[in-house]
Parts: C-alpha cells; sequence; structure tokens
C-alpha cells in the first residue's frame, strides 16, 4: 500500500482540507511508533527528526513550522524502508474530527514564521503553544466541532459588542462552569485577554515621564529616572518608592500592522482593500471618495511605485481630546488616536469596526507639553510600514504573500488639535494653516 504525501507540501496548511486530512492520516499512522515514554521523533522544519517529544504536540509542530523537506521515506513514523516513496494514493476522505474554523486564524497569525521556514529558517517561537492546545481542545465532551478556543473568541466578541464590563464577563464564566462542570473555558477575562493578545489583539503599555518630557521605550525602558528631567518613573510614597513599581503614567499602543494584515486574511475583506482602485468615480466633476480628490492624485504621482500595487493601505489620522467619563465637568481627559483606511468603500471605511484605535493617550492634562513624545511609536511604525512594508497573506490572490506598505495622507482634526500635531500655532498672527508666515492681520485696539 502506497501513501499520499502530496499534502506535505501544501504551503497555505489552515485553509486546506487536503492538509488537514493527509495530517490526520499521519498522526494515526504514528501513533503505535512512540517509545515507552509517549515521545516520538518530529519530522516538522525546526525539529528535523533531531528532536523527541510527546506524541500530542506532534500536530501543533508540523501545522505551525511545515512538514520536514526531503523526508520522504517515513521510516520513522510507520512506513517500511523498502517502500516506493515516489508511488502516492490519495489520503482518507474525511479527517479523525472536524476542522475549526479557527486554523485559518491562526494559519494567517504564524504566516511570518511559516514563510521563514519556507525559505529554511526554522521559527523558535512557541508563543502559539497555548493557542493550539485550546483549538485543539473540545468545548464539551463529545462536541468536536466546536473548540473551546472558537468558543472563547465568539464570547469575547459579544462583550465588546454588547459592552460588558470585565466582572460581569467574569460572573458570566462562573455560571458557564457551575451549569457545565465539564466545560473547557477560562477562569476569568484576564486568562482570556492574555490568550488574545498572542492572537495580535493586545496593545502595549509604555511609561511615559511624569511632566510628558519622554517615553520610558526603547532606548529608555530601563531606566528609573526620565533622561530629560531626571523625575522618577515610578510613584514615591513619603519620598521612597512603594512596594509595587507603579508608573506615573502609562501610554496604550495598538500596533497598526497586524491589523492591517488582517483586513487581507479574509476574501471579503481583501477584495474590498481595493475598492478605491476599482470604484473610483469615472467622471472627472465627481467626488465620492477621497481616491478621487486632486491630494491623492498628486500623491500617486510622486510615488508610482507605491501607487502600483492597489493593496497598499492609504491612512488618515483623526485626533481630538475626549472625556471617558461622560461629564464633561470633570478635568480629566485623554487623546484618543484613530486610523482609518481609506482603500476601503466609503459605506465601510467609516464604520467604528473599521477604525483602529492606535494610542490612547493618558490624562489627566493629556498631551502634555509635546504632543509628539506621545506619538512616536505609531510615528516609528508608520516609517517601517512605509519603507520596508511587512509581508502579509492576500486570500483574494492566487499568489500568497505580498510586501504591504503604508502611507499616512493626511490629519483629520480640529483647529486645536491641529496644534498639538503639526506644532503650528492655531492663534495670533499666524494661525491660518494655508497663509502660515504671509498671514494678513490688523489690529483692532
Amino acid at each position: 500500500m502506497t501513501i499520499d504525501k502530496s499534502w506535505t507540501m501544501i504551503r497555505r496548511r489552515g485553509s486546506s482540507n487536503e492538509f488537514w486530512n493527509g495530517l490526520q492520516h499521519f498522526l494515526q499512522m504514528a501513533k503505535p511508533f512512540v517509545n515507552d515514554r509517549g515521545f516520538i521523533k518530529f519530522m516538522c522544519r525546526r525539529c528535523l527528526n533531531n528532536a523527541s517529544h510527546q506524541l500530542e504536540d506532534l500536530e501543533s509542530h508540523i501545522f505551525r513550522n511545515g512538514f520536514m523537506f526531503g523526508y520522504n521515506q517515513w521510516i520513522h513514523h510507520g512506513e517500511p524502508a523498502t517502500a516506493n516513496a515516489e508511488t502516492t494514493v490519495a489520503g482518507p476522505s474525511g479527517g479523525i474530527h472536524e476542522r475549526d474554523e479557527m486554523f485559518d486564524v491562526l494559519d494567517d497569525i504564524i504566516s511570518e514564521d511559516a514563510d521563514e521556514d519556507a525559505v529554511g529558517g526554522p521559527s523558535s517561537n512557541d508563543q502559539y503553544d497555548d493557542l493550539f492546545a485550546a483549538l485543539r481542545s473540545e468545548l464539551y465532551p463529545g462536541v468536536s466541532s466546536f473548540s473551546s478556543l472558537n468558543f472563547l473568541v465568539k464570547l469575547m466578541h459579544l462583550k465588546v459588542l454588547n459592552k460588558w464590563t470585565n466582572k460581569s464577563f467574569d460572573e458570566l464564566l462562573k455560571l458557564l462552569k457551575l451549569a457545565f462542570p465539564k466545560i473547557d473555558l477560562v477562569e476569568s477575562h484576564y486568562e482570556a485577554k492574555k490568550l488574545m493578545t498572542k492572537m495580535g489583539l493586545g496593545y502595549s503599555s509604555i511609561h511615559v515621564c511624569k511632566n510628558d518630557c519622554a517615553l520610558f521605550w526603547k532606548e529608555n525602558s530601563l531606566k528609573d529616572t526620565c533622561p530629560v528631567c531626571s523625575e522618577s518613573r515610578w510613584k514615591l510614597q513619603s519620598g521612597k518608592r512603594s512596594g509595587k513599581n507603579v508608573p506615573h503614567k502609562v501610554l496604550r499602543y495598538f500596533p497598526v500592522g497586524p491589523r492591517l494584515k488582517w483586513l487581507f486574511a479574509t476574501s471579503k475583506t481583501a477584495k474590498l482593500m481595493r475598492w478605491h482602485s476599482t470604484g473610483k468615480s469615472k467622471d472627472n466633476d465627481v467626488m465620492r471618495h477621497s481616491v478621487d480628490g486632486k491630494s491623492w492624485q498628486e500623491f500617486d504621482k510622486r510615488h508610482p511605485q507605491f501607487a502600483g500595487d492597489v493593496r497598499n493601505v492609504q491612512l488618515g489620522l483623526a485626533a481630538d481630546v475626549s472625556n471617558p467619563f461622560g461629564n464633561m465637568s470633570l478635568s480629566y481627559s485623554m487623546w484618543p488616536v484613530v486610523l482609518t483606511t481609506y482603500n476601503l468603500p466609503p459605506w465601510i471605511c467609516m464604520k467604528a469596526e473599521y477604525l483602529m484605535l492606535s494610542l490612547l493617550i493618558p490624562g489627566p492634562q493629556s498631551p502634555g507639553k509635546d504632543m509628539d513624545v506621545f506619538l512616536r511609536p505609531l510615528i516609528d511604525e508608520l516609517k517601517e510600514l512605509w519603507v520596508h512594508g511587512l509581508d502579509t497573506r492576500d486570500a483574494a490572490s492566487e499568489n500568497g504573500v505580498f510586501r504591504m506598505r503604508a502611507a499616512l495622507l493626511w490629519t483629520v482634526n480640529d483647529f486645536p488639535a491641529r496644534s498639538s500635531l503639526s506644532g503650528w500655532s492655531g492663534q495670533g498672527y499666524r494661525a491660518c494653516p494655508t497663509c502660515n508666515e504671509d498671514t494678513p492681520s490688523m489690529r483692532v485696539i
């Protein structure tokens, strides 16, 4: 009997039923060949048959790292040494259990690692093991079509849509565990959030100087005092640091690149990301989208290489003061910085679910002396996206992976916010953003 091995060469593993069915058949074939400790040689592109682990971890290793190149006779996993490795037949028609839709999601998340492996650079990142464990785990005994991870993602989505508090979410988890004792679910919202962070849905907490002079980030990340004003990074009690280090201020930064990649992860949104090229107005006198404006057209003329790939992303930035407590009589305020994706059609790009919160600048008197201090993480990432780009899977293209670049076209704000963003005064003799230094003025008194 010959064995179908063609599935081992499939690159987009998460969306291929052929790969999934072949992998399940291989696991069943290798199961009798574990040693007395339950270990077996791993033939993923990272382990290369040189390392042995528990059989239950083999599935995630192959899925994450890909099948080892050149291993044509599976002599360590049940195939006789005399077998003809060149002959193949169709594998089993169905998997051991139904394939969960979250496999496609994880495949997009780990695409960069998979691409590095494909060119000979094996990944050593095990951060996805918990995700694969939750994906392999049945939500409840006998429910093989609904994994624990799938249920948790949908539950977190409901929390966001209906604005549940963290406490109410914890209470719901307790109720589910009480009603269904055998359910495989996290214990709290904190644990759920940690798992979601590994899926690219988290944020970075960056400490800020008390006087808004600098961020304790990158070259300053290990410092305990501000490099500008020498103020302590931590809150002090009676002139001494308390037992637990508590920073004066914390900037929340939400990376842009991973979320832009997600827009290309499904064929529906990937096609919509091309709308600015296929759906723009044919009438020169009609403007129904920003792509019809002179600014966009001038940008395309100046940067023809960027404009040559319609999948490159054009962004707009909006920032303004906000009172998080909904009571304008309170003095506390903070500045959200939001990005808009103008590749999308006009009836979608301004919807809340497509707006990307990139920075949450802390109060109570934000953005402090210089807003550029807080914008630095975002500016650094935008520079990286403009110069180098990011390898991204395109679900609507047969070519698979492309180098996605992004550009910030403009900002949308009122006069006070414009002053903070640009550094140009919004009042006085040079307030006009068009005239600048040539602003005409007349003294009334």
